[in-house]
């Protein structure tokens, strides 16, 4: 009598062998550099900043050409390159006065200035959309979602006045942090509408989001005793760390792969890119089914009991 081996039975026999997902590590070094921290990923672009012995650049990478990135009219070395998406890139620069953030769509580049404030630091875009933090005349942080057209204030509810950050953007989706009134800091999630607090578990005081696309929010906690990265894909904590270094950074997820940069314990700072392994689930329930297969067709070619 053949048995058929039914589809939940599939998958109960490959959750038992699910595991946490890895990854694989790459370091990234920008050409001729002594330090190399990427901001920002998008597909096969990264934004950043390298280090030569006259100081430090801004970077767009391609895949293929690094271009250096320079506001015009800028003090000497203060373009700060933190994010990508497509063709725009965003960051921030010393006009000569103070920092205003900038969007460069690879041709031209716009000044981003809070109406009132003192300072405009551009974080995190996706498509037109771009997110950020300023100094009002008061001295205050305060974030900011810009459209294309307008500025929209971002403060999430109960936060400590002028401490809420925005960090990254993906659709309707905006992450960063904040303070409450005890001065704990904790992540936020705001998705247009209402705000949800991030907090890893075991962490103490503090937890940091950085970044997001899709459901992947990355960020940083402390347990107390050190820091932490990790990503958060909706339900599960993953941690993320550079394997032999004394301080990994995570910054931006494009399709699942995670950027960032780390430090050797030589001293050296690297950027890195970090690919998902696929899940040992995946290749179990992949070979159970050439196995289901194969049996069924060797089952065919037997005589049948009556």
């Amino acid at each position: 009598m053949r048995i058929p081996l039914s589809a939940g039975a599939l998958l109960l026999l490959a959750s038992a062998v699910n595991m946490q997902a890895q990854y694989n590590y790459t370091s990234f070094t920008v050409p001729g550099a002594t330090s190399t921290y990427i901001y920002g990923i998008s597909g096969n672009d990264l934004t950043g900043v390298y280090y030569v012995p006259s100081g430090p650049y801004s970077f767009l990478y391609d895949g293929s050409t690094y271009t250096t990135l320079d506001v015009p009219g800028s003090q000497p070395i203060s373009t700060v390159a933190n994010g990508v998406s497509g063709n725009n890139v965003v960051g921030y620069y010393d006009d000569g006065t103070e920092n205003q953030g900038f969007l460069y769509d690879g041709s031209t580049y716009t000044t981003l200035t809070v109406p009132g404030s003192i300072q405009t630091f551009a974080r995190g875009v996706d498509g037109n959309n771009v997110v950020g933090n300023y100094v009002d005349s008061m001295g205050n942080d305060q974030s900011f979602l810009y459209d294309g057209t307008g500025y929209t204030t971002l403060n999430v509810p109960g936060a400590q006045a002028g401490s809420t950050v925005a960090q990254g953007i993906s659709g309707n989706d905006i992450v960063g942090y904040y303070n409450d009134s005890l001065g704990n800091t904790y992540g936020f999630l705001y998705d247009g509408s209402s705000y949800t607090t991030i907090s890893v578990p075991g962490s103490v005081q503090i937890t940091y989001a950085n970044a997001i696309s899709g459901n992947d929010i990355l960020g940083s906690y402390y347990d107390g005793s050190t820091f932490h990265d990790y990503l958060y894909d909706g339900s599960t904590y993953t941690t993320i760390s550079v394997p032999g270094a004394i301080v990994t950074q995570v910054t931006g997820i494009s399709d699942g792969t995670i950027a960032g940069w780390y430090q050797t314990p030589e001293g050296d700072t690297l950027g890195f890119l970090a690919t998902p392994v696929p899940e040992p689930s995946v290749w179990a329930l992949a070979g159970l089914g050439a196995v289901v297969l194969w049996r069924r067709r060797r089952l065919k070619r037997l005589p049948q009991s009556v």
